[in-house]
Parts: C-alpha cells; sequence; structure tokens
C-alpha cells in the first residue's frame, strides 16, 4: 500500500480496490502485531515447552503447565491454540496404523539384550509402571543393577512427567555414590528422551542408552521385576489411597525383594547377600 502510494496512487484508491476497509488498515500501520496477537504467543509459546516436555499431556494438563509457568489461560484457550498447531496428546490421537509412533532415539542401543553385568554400577535398567488406586493412578519409576538385581533407585508420583524419571535416577546416584561411567538402559518413552532426564544423565556422568522400537525384550529384566511387583503388590487387593500404595511398593522392595528373595541366578541369595558377598564396598555404600 505504501508502494502504491509513493506511485501517486491515493490510499483510499488502493482501499477500495481491494475491499478493504480504512480504519482497520491504518490502525494495523500504526501498531502492526497487537496486544492480542502478542498474548496469543506467549500463551502459545508456554503450551509449546510444556508439550515437548511431556507429550502425554492432553490441553487441561498442558494448561495447567502453562499457568505453573506464569503464563495463566482458560482451557478452551488451550485447546484451541493446541488444536490450530495440531499439538495432541500421543495417547489421544492415532499415529499410523498401530497406534502412537514413539519418537526418535537420543541413545544408541548399547546393551543389545545382553543383560549381563561383571560389577556393581556397571549396566542400570529402568522403566515406568502404573497402578489404579481409589485416589487415580500411581506411576513407579524404578532402576535396577543388573549385577544383583538390586533396584537402586525409584521414585513415584501421580502424574508420569519427566520429573519422574529424573528423581528415580538422583535416588540411584545417591546410594549409589560410585556410578559415573554407568550405562542406563530404557525404552524410548518419552520421560527417557526429556531434555531433563538426559540432562540429569550428563550431569552426573551417566550413558544412556534405549532399546528399539516395539521391541518388549529389550528390556525384558526390568519387565520381570515389574511382573513380580504386579503379582506380589499390585494384585494383592483394592488400593484406596496412593499413599497406602506408596508404602506397600517401598516396604515390599526393602524388606522382601532385597533382603528375603532369593534368585537362582544369584545362587539363591538375596540381592543384598550377593552384593555383600560379590562387592562389599558397594553394599555398605548402597
Amino acid at each position: 500500500m505504501s508502494e502504491l502510494a509513493a506511485d501517486g496512487i491515493p490510499v483510499a484508491v488502493s482501499l477500495r480496490v481491494l475491499k478493504l476497509s480504512r480504519q482497520p488498515y491504518y490502525r494495523w500501520l500504526h501498531q502492526q502485531v497487537t496486544a492480542a496477537e502478542l498474548t496469543e504467543a506467549y500463551r502459545a509459546n508456554a503450551l509449546l515447552d510444556a508439550h515437548r516436555d511431556d507429550p502425554e499431556f492432553g490441553y487441561r494438563f498442558l494448561a495447567g503447565e502453562a499457568a505453573a509457568a506464569g503464563v495463566e489461560m482458560c482451557e478452551r484457550t488451550a485447546w484451541r491454540i493446541c488444536r490450530d498447531n495440531q499439538w495432541w496428546s500421543v495417547f489421544g490421537k492415532k499415529r499410523g496404523k498401530n497406534g502412537k509412533r514413539p519418537g526418535p532415539p537420543v541413545h544408541d542401543d548399547l546393551v543389545k539384550r545382553e543383560f549381563t553385568a561383571d560389577d556393581a554400577n556397571e549396566l542400570w535398567l529402568t522403566d515406568i509402571t502404573e497402578h489404579w488406586t481409589d485416589e487415580g493412578k500411581l506411576y513407579l519409576c524404578a532402576i535396577k543393577d543388573v549385577f544383583s538385581g538390586r533396584i537402586v533407585g525409584y521414585s513415584m508420583d501421580s502424574r508420569m512427567k519427566a520429573r519422574l524419571a529424573v528423581n528415580a535416577l538422583g535416588n540411584a546416584v545417591s546410594r549409589r555414590r560410585d556410578a559415573a561411567g554407568c550405562i542406563v538402559h530404557s525404552d524410548r518413552g518419552s520421560q527417557f528422551r526429556a531434555k531433563k532426564f538426559v540432562h540429569a544423565l550428563n550431569r552426573h556422568h551417566l550413558i544412556g542408552s534405549m532399546g528399539q522400537v516395539g521391541a518388549a525384550g529389550d528390556n525384558a529384566a526390568m519387565e520381570s521385576f515389574f511382573a513380580l511387583l504386579q503379582k506380589n503388590v499390585l494384585d494383592r487387593k483394592r488400593w484406596q489411597t496412593r499413599e497406602e500404595l506408596r508404602t506397600a511398593i517401598i516396604t515390599w522392595i526393602e524388606r522382601t525383594y532385597h533382603r528375603r528373595r532369593r534368585q537362582a541366578r544369584l545362587g539363591r541369595l538375596t540381592p543384598i547377600e550377593y552384593e555383600t558377598i560379590m562387592n562389599p564396598t558397594v553394599s555398605l555404600a548402597a
């Protein structure tokens, strides 16, 4: 419009030909980015940051995360922005014929289903499981040392966010003081691909490893622990509160699994006994 005016064509004529109103044009010329558009951009950025951190979250959870970051909006606004940008929860929309499509790995598979270790803190396995209570779901992220089968770290929460895995990793590192260089193997869950978890690995000088897509055997040793937990704790009764289930899980891990459950591959020893015999220093530090 300015170029046409410079060529001697009146603005009023150009607006009439383009079927535009004069007032909106001059308003746009005075302020090309409106306050409403700027607010919309801030909201979209906050929702995108939350979506990248936890792709499982729907628009309601994303709105809550944005509010926690200081950008508040109603759920309807969050839904509209997510719809316009196609930011869907990986659980809410199917991706192709086989449902959701796992994201790209952030680590190579360094294990190749060889679940063996010659010493403690050489190879850790990690995964997340969930179980219902009358209050809602409780999520557990556990980390298992392949050497003895001991659960060296775990974390529980009502939401399956990246911090669930980060807290479990921090718990393991605090128990195992000399774990630098240990391989931490997981599946391609978004919690383990999140920047927070990758940064935690780097901060503690650990090495990440990830299995292949759709290959449950790539983390079978961890799944075997969850199967025992399911049989011995989760399915034993109906759990009324998350705290009740949390207490039962911790009690079973620390009192039964570590100290009373003997494993054939360990020569009929418990994980604590095996570590005490094979590597007393690690056992005392854990």
